[in-house]
């Protein structure tokens, strides 16, 4: 089975800088500011590459080390994992499953981001399940210069095959997360779910992997409380790694604070580095991804 990972999913990260913005658009407290979408952004990428590392830890089970398969997944080849049952255990249905993740002082992931701290994953394992759901939790955990505190799941559920579509994973991520960024606390909490529509057909080949993105959080900053919503649902294409461009190329995340509206725009397939910020009757170009 072809492992689905989150990684260099910019998706899922919406690393995205505003170009050129006045100070009008961008200090109104009424509308969602560059420093609230920066501040976003930087939670986003660092849930997302979370996320990689435990999925890869759970399709893993059996495993001390990670994947990287196809070099996929920005992950680390420095952290020391420990499970209990421990390795060499057999699991057996209903066994109660805990994989711990410690990067120590830290390790620097293929994506160039910086981790350092505990993940600690855990679940009933349960390996005919058509649906299972994995939790996972933070020891003193920091992605770059971020202090991640909280708790995230996700539930992996089979879709039913179709004449059209084979059986194939549908991922629902559930965040109830706290960020400190630069001394200030931002509290994100939410949904997304990540669908392959395309590609999983081809097993041994990531590249050809496009995924549908949906959901929608709040994230509450120092300054005000920001509502996102995928507005028209986000496509990712590996095949954009080749070209060393952002992953996400299609789709819509619209922004709401107090009743007021901004949207970011990924474009229309395109593999590239570009987006369409609109706040306050006004757009710009941005640049997203590292």
């Amino acid at each position: 089975m072809k492992t689905i990972s989150f990684i260099k999913m910019a998706a899922l990260s919406a690393v995205f800088f505003f170009a050129s913005c006045s100070k009008n658009d961008t200090s109104d407290k009424s509308y969602m500011t560059k420093e609230e979408a920066q501040s976003s952004s930087k939670i986003d990428l660092a849930s997302d590459d979370v996320s990689s590392i435990v999925e890869d830890q759970y399709n893993n089970i059996n495993s001390n080390s990670f994947s990287n398969k196809n070099g996929d997944v920005a992950l680390s080849t420095c952290a020391t994992i420990t499970r209990i049952p421990s390795f060499g255990t057999a699991l057996v249905d209903g066994d109660q499953v805990t994989k711990t993740i410690d990067f120590g002082a830290g390790c620097a992931l293929s994506n160039n981001n910086f981790v350092s701290g505990k993940i600690v994953i855990t679940f009933t394992y349960h390996p005919t399940a058509a649906s299972q759901t994995v939790n996972y939790s933070f020891v003193n955990f920091y992605h770059n210069t971020i202090k991640i505190e909280g708790d995230k799941s996700f539930t992996r559920t089979m879709s039913v095959a179709t004449a059209t579509s084979p059986s194939h994973p549908i991922v629902v991520m559930n965040m109830d997360l706290t960020a400190t960024i630069n001394g200030q606390i931002h509290h994100r909490v939410g949904t997304r779910t990540r669908e392959i529509i395309a590609g999983y057909d081809t097993p041994n080949v990531f590249s050809d992997n496009i995924y549908s993105i949906t959901g929608n959080w709040t994230t509450t900053h120092p300054s005000g409380t920001v509502t996102s919503t995928i507005t028209t649902p986000l496509k990712a294409k590996m095949s954009c790694m080749n070209t060393q461009k952002p992953l996400l190329v299609e789709g819509v995340i619209t922004f709401t604070k107090n009743n007021n509206s901004a949207t970011l725009d990924y474009g229309n397939g395109d593999c590239d580095n570009l987006a369409v910020y609109t706040v306050n009757g006004n757009s710009y170009n941005i640049v997203i991804g590292n």
